[in-house]
């Protein structure tokens, strides 16, 4: 009677290991019982090894374990079930000595052995694993041991993961030589690995020769062909597949998004939908990818509705995608919508909100949405924290971003180039340029984005030298410029009035580094011409461009004609300023200002009457200084702030000793006709200088000043602040529309040309 109860327990195992769920984890402690119960003991070594994997596959090792231990009589099989166990729990030295401790072993053991090192991040020990295989001299049933399709299988994802091409290429040669070269088991993962490694040409030649394909074999080969940006050719192959499941689909939907062709990536999802394939949480993640980047807004929508009816949109792969989606279609408040709606959260959705916010200039809502994150008790990761580091960049906001800076040393995650790289940028941004270039030192390694944003760091300052020596110094350690790069680059050179210069960066960057200019390197060009007075060069220039510059070209070109006073191209400019953009103030302020400048009063007021018919407002004037973790605002003239009166007096007692030191007002910038003295007092309570009064009473004198201004700051501001520089024995630096002015000891970093 044992025998046949034997038989119907491990039957009952054997089916429970195969079901695995709640089922499969309860059952083998029940067979176990009655086992001990209704069978002679010992029981037989075969039902024991039917409970012994039962236990393995439902999760319960240590159960495993003890029974291991237990038993009088273990053969192969049952130590291999063990090595198996072991290795999918990823327990490398337990692993490592029940093999070296088994009398005999076969291709089972080495193939557990094999994929234990691979699933644990190993495959240099998994390739060694398999070069003793090749060196058994054991004898099985009077064979050698000899790998099977299984090993060869996992050799060459081994050889995949260490990117080893000699490696590759000989367990290719053994697959051929013991005869497994036809089967699809061990084709599609040659295919994978060569195509990982760049061969797409072996690749393709392993495709050809299969003689029967499945899809398996297609979906990888296509998947290859899309990395290596072989596009037409994955057209190729999927158009000529006669059968293609949803990971078919799926593929190509995500490798012509990532090869930049999300049209054609929206046009295969709708004939994925009309053919009525399954459409998973991968699908969606990859179609809303491609909706993101095209700003495809109607299109996203839709697909949300449809995650909506076939109830996807719980998923926290689709939400978290959701949210990339509509931050990249500058719809925040739909992005933050879906993720307050999202029950369960993971460190990628919060990042998508994060950097959504980023993006959309909502700086201070992603770090409130961080700290939200740490109350929930998710860690940040490095890129999560380097987001959050640049909204504090975007801010200005030294004091917040420093706080990252000490969260980033304490977590371990400073060493991490996304983090780094936003220090670098925060620095930069604040005017620390110093402390970003430190930064940037102590980093072990550069990439283009490092180089990038200490180039930018520095054109911010107007330090041609340092900017362009830094940028050879990036073109000799071979890392690839692109376009932001050139953008700091030339403003620099812009900045500095090193025309020539920059005229051969703007060749060199189309003729050596194949970049397209954008119209912000147009504007740098105009912008260079501009300020070093060629105003006849500037126009050529504009005249010869292969489309019309934008608002801010034209009036970068009418700002550099007033300070000029060259009113022919001005018109010209501020005509086209108009025709470009009518909202845009700027050409009517710089038009008047021209006027002005020339007593022509009756002008000033028929362009005044023009922004009234026309409903132009200019924006106002404002500038804002951080103390104590709350911005204090400043408009000309203001008078609402609680410390107004000691504000006023500061800065009067300020005017007084900037007289005593030959300061004179510059009245030139004051678009009024009126008195000399009633310019004089506008021009005193500008938000600028209320700012550093503010600064001089309350920021600690071991500090700088730090104010930041929404428009350009004007030349008698600028004048007056040097001065007050001298005077107080402080450093002043403004952040205005353009860049950073530091002001120390009565010089300014830009050298009077901004």
């Amino acid at each position: 009677m044992s025998r046949p109860l034997c038989n119907h327990y491990a039957a009952l195992l054997s089916s429970s290991a195969a079901a695995g769920g709640r089922d499969g984890a309860r059952v083998p402690g029940a067979v176990h019982c009655l086992v001990l119960r209704t069978l002679p003991h010992p029981p037989p070594t075969y039902v024991l090894n039917h409970l012994l994997t039962a236990y393995a596959r439902s999760g319960r090792l240590p159960l495993a374990r003890r029974l291991f231990d237990a038993m009088p009589d273990p053969n192969l099989f049952t130590r291999n079930a063990l090595l198996s166990a072991l290795a999918h729990a990823r327990l490398l030295p337990d692993m490592d000595r029940l093999f070296a401790s088994m009398p005999q072993r076969d291709a089972v053991s080495y193939n557990a052995l094999i994929a234990g090192f691979s699933r644990a991040g190993a495959p240099a020990r998994a390739a060694g694993a398999y070069r003793a295989l090749l060196r058994e001299e054991a004898v099985m049933d009077g064979a050698r041991v000899r790998p099977s399709r299984i090993t060869m299988s996992g050799m060459v994802m081994a050889a995949s993961a260490l990117g080893d091409r000699a490696l590759g290429r000989q367990v290719h040669c053994q697959i051929m030589r013991l005869g497994f070269g036809a089967y699809a088991f061990t084709g599609s993962p040659l295919v994978d690995m060569y195509a990982k490694m760049g061969l797409i040409g072996d690749a393709k030649r392993v495709f050809d020769e299969m003689v029967v394909k499945n899809v398996v074999i297609y979906n990888t080969m296509i998947t290859g062909l899309l990395r290596c940006k072989m596009v037409e050719e994955a057209r190729g192959v999927f158009e000529a597949m006669v059968d293609r499941d949803s990971i078919t689909w799926t593929t190509m939907v995500t490798g012509l998004t990532q090869n930049g062709l999300q049209s054609e990536a929206l046009d295969v999802f709708r004939r994925m939908r009309a053919e009525g394939v399954g459409i998973d949480q991968y699908t969606f993640g990859s179609i809303l990818t491609a909706c993101g980047a095209l700003a495809a807004s109607e299109e996203g929508k839709q697909i949300h509705a449809y995650t909506i009816r076939t109830l996807y949109d719980g998923n926290i792969f689709v939400g978290s995608a959701l949210v990339d989606m509509y931050s990249k279609c500058r719809s925040i408040r739909l992005a933050e919508a879906v993720f307050r709606r999202m029950t369960c959260k993971n460190i990628i959705s919060w990042t998508a909100m994060i950097v959504g916010y980023g993006q959309n200039g909502c700086g201070e809502e992603a770090v409130r949405v961080f700290s939200e994150m740490q109350r929930d008790g998710i860690k940040p990761d490095d890129f999560t924290l380097g987001s959050v580091i640049s909204s504090c960049a975007n801010l200005a906001s030294l004091e917040e971003g420093a706080q990252f800076h000490c969260m980033a040393l304490v977590s371990g995650l400073r060493p991490y180039i996304t983090v780094s790289n936003a220090l670098v940028t925060l620095y930069g941004k604040c005017g620390s340029i110093e402390d970003a270039h430190r930064l940037f030192d102590e980093m072990p390694f550069h990439d283009q984005v490092s180089y990038t944003a200490l180039v930018s760091g520095y054109a911010q300052f107007g330090k041609a030298k340092e900017t362009i020596d830094l940028f050879e110094k990036m073109l000799l350690k071979g890392v690839k410029p692109d376009g932001v790069t050139f953008i700091g680059v030339l403003s620099a050179c812009s900045r500095s009035g090193l025309v020539e210069k920059g005229r051969s960066y703007f060749h060199s960057m189309q003729q050596d580094h194949g970049i397209v200019p954008l119209v912000d390197h147009y504007t740098c060009m105009i912008d260079l011409y501009s300020r070093s007075g060629r105003l006849k060069e500037a126009e050529e220039f504009i005249r010869q461009m292969p489309r019309c510059p934008d608002a801010i070209g034209w009036a970068t070109l009418l700002s550099a004609c007033r300070l000029r006073g060259d009113m022919e191209i001005g018109k010209w400019a501020a005509e086209n300023l108009l025709k470009t953009d009518p909202q845009n103030p700027a050409s009517y302020v710089l038009l008047c200002s021209m006027h002005a400048s020339k007593g022509e009063w009756s002008e000033v007021a028929l362009l005044r009457r023009g922004m009234r018919d026309r409903q132009v407002k200019k924006e106002p004037g404002c500038s804002w200084i951080k103390y104590k973790n709350k911005v204090h605002i400043f408009s000309a003239d203001d008078q609402s702030h609680p410390f107004s009166g000691t504000i006023y007096e500061k800065l009067q007692w300020l005017n007084s000793k900037m007289a005593e030191e030959g300061y004179k007002p510059d009245v030139s910038s004051v678009l009024h006709d009126v008195a000399d003295a009633e310019k004089v007092h506008m021009l005193s309570n500008h938000s600028e200088k209320l700012a550093i009064a503010f600064g001089l009473i309350f920021v600690p004198e071991e500090m700088p000043i730090r104010v930041v201004k929404n428009l350009r700051v004007c030349v008698d501001c600028h004048n007056a602040t040097k001065f007050i520089s001298k005077i107080t024995g402080r450093d002043i630096l403004v952040r205005d529309a353009v860049r950073f002015h530091k002001f120390s000891n009565g010089i300014c970093s830009c050298g009077d040309f901004w």
